[in-house]
């Protein structure tokens, strides 16, 4: 997993610095903004998760994850395609992150 996580944040940067460097604009502004919330809520997941065991609420987060993402690659598609491109990745990897979060929740 660690091998996956680093492949992504390296290819979500990647995207960001794609948005970042074009010129000012209302669409720039917003993606990066759902750029920067969906990587706290990222953060928070493994706290709800690993630390704190709450399997059925860390999945509900891991959704809201998963959509503010979509926004965000959405968004990035928008104004970059090779930006877009570099973010659906890490929305698979949600999706199979979510399916293991949810079987643990229904084992445990």
């Amino acid at each position: 997993f660690p091998v996956v996580w680093t492949g992504l944040f390296a290819m979500m940067g990647t995207a960001s610095y794609l948005i970042a460097r074009l010129r000012e604009s209302e669409e720039k502004k917003k993606a990066l903004t759902l750029y920067g919330i969906q990587l706290a809520v990222n953060f928070l997941w493994p706290v709800f998760f690993f630390n704190a065991g709450w399997y059925f609420f860390a999945f509900v987060w891991l959704v809201l994850l998963w959509y503010l993402v979509y926004l965000c690659t959405k968004g990035f598609l928008a104004i970059s395609r090779n930006a877009g491109y570099l973010m659906i990745p890490y929305l698979v990897w949600l999706t199979f992150a979510g399916y293991l979060n949810f079987f643990i929740f229904l084992l445990n």
